[in-house]
């Protein structure tokens, strides 16, 4: 035969009600900082792969013979989307003859890029700049 023995809890049952909602509260502030994080720096990793890019359309068009500033700014703001374009500061360095070296650097503000969604948590896009640079040699 055989002897079953009955477990009884010593404690009462505590009712469990509201616990998820809680959890929830307590969650979903740290979700939505990440969520805002993660599109923020989608967005500057998008405009620093376009400031990459203009930086080289510039760097191309110091290469020519007879470029100057103008063309170089005006190559670059074709490769960059227009609210990067805006506040975009373009510098040239060297290549006066040909086979010299010619380096194209482009800056942009952090915030013209993206909003600026992290400053809730102390990390803020004001004074801080992208920028990228590129080295070929003249023609």
């Amino acid at each position: 035969m055989i002897v079953q023995k009955l477990v009884r809890n010593s404690k009462p049952q505590r009712r469990r009600s509201g616990l998820a909602a809680m959890e929830l509260v307590m969650v979903l502030p740290i979700l939505g900082i990440m969520l805002l994080g993660m599109f923020e720096f989608s967005l500057l990793f998008f405009a620093r792969s376009s400031i990459v890019e203009a930086s080289r359309a510039g760097a191309r068009a110091a290469t020519r013979i007879g470029s100057d500033l103008a063309q170089i700014e005006n190559d670059v703001g074709l490769v960059l989307f227009p609210p990067l374009n805006q506040n975009v500061q373009v510098e040239m360095v060297g290549g006066e003859h040909s086979g010299d070296p010619v380096t194209v650097g482009v800056q942009v503000p952090m915030n013209s890029a993206s909003p600026d969604f992290l400053w809730i948590v102390g990390y803020s896009l004001q004074g801080r700049y992208l920028y990228a640079e590129s080295t070929m040699i003249k023609e």
